[in-house]
């Protein structure tokens, strides 16, 4: 259990899912027409102390099983991409005020003591800032987004497939732009091998979970 919080999330936020900590969760795939790999579990940490907000936010969609049986819909070499529901809408509907829950972009700042939220380090004019949690991993996790409206994440995540000396930590076009929020840690070379149409099975929580603050699926019930 989380005992002091290093910074106060703001207050229009507050209220949101929270995770307030780390938490740590295996995504387990099944994996279509590849007869070498038919199942596989991706180990991923989640990191709240540097983006609360939208580990929070996922974690909640975790376990409302929001992905499970969700297929993967793309997955084209450079990142692998999951989280859009069926039927029109592009994200989560809360089921309290059946509208998609959007949560504001999130970067932490190296030697900023909380996260901007709402914008770009790009809009903020900080071009040489480094972000707490950059893509510079095989297996970088994301939130995806409109890329014109800053806050429009709801549930669509991607992991990233390059590797850092083809996309150098605060030297590539995603830095700053997009939130990230974990990290593949175990058989994140498995990402390579997912295609379209494989599916998710399940993602369950190893540990961590005390962490999360606000859960609205245990209101949902």
């Amino acid at each position: 259990m989380i005992v002091s919080f290093p910074y106060e999330v703001p207050e229009e936020y507050q209220n949101m899912p929270l995770l307030k900590g780390r938490e740590t969760v295996d995504m387990k795939v099944k994996v279509k027409d590849n007869p070498n790999l038919e199942e596989c579990v991706l180990r991923i940490v989640l990191d709240g102390y540097d983006a609360p907000v939208t580990a929070g936010n996922f974690v909640d969609l975790v376990e409302r099983r929001f992905y499970d049986g969700m297929e993967i819909q793309r997955a084209d070499g450079f990142v692998v991409q999951t989280g859009d529901p069926e039927g029109p809408a592009e994200g989560f509907i809360d089921p309290s005020t059946e509208k998609t829950r959007t949560i504001p972009l999130e970067i932490m700042v190296v030697g900023e003591k909380a996260p901007f939220y709402g914008a770009t380090l790009e809009e903020l004019g900080l071009y040489k800032a480094q972000t707490k949690l950059p893509f510079n991993a095989f297996g970088t996790m994301a939130m995806a987004r409109d890329e014109f409206e800053n806050n429009s994440a709801s549930s669509q995540i991607f992991w990233l497939l390059k590797e850092s000396e083809l996309t150098p930590s605060n030297a590539n076009i995603l830095d700053g732009r997009y939130a990230v929020f974990g990290y593949v840690t175990e058989n994140e070379d498995y990402l390579a091998d997912l295609k379209v149409g494989d599916v998710i099975e399940s993602i369950q929580v190893v540990s961590g979970l005390d962490n999360l603050v606000n859960p609205s699926y245990k209101i949902a019930g």
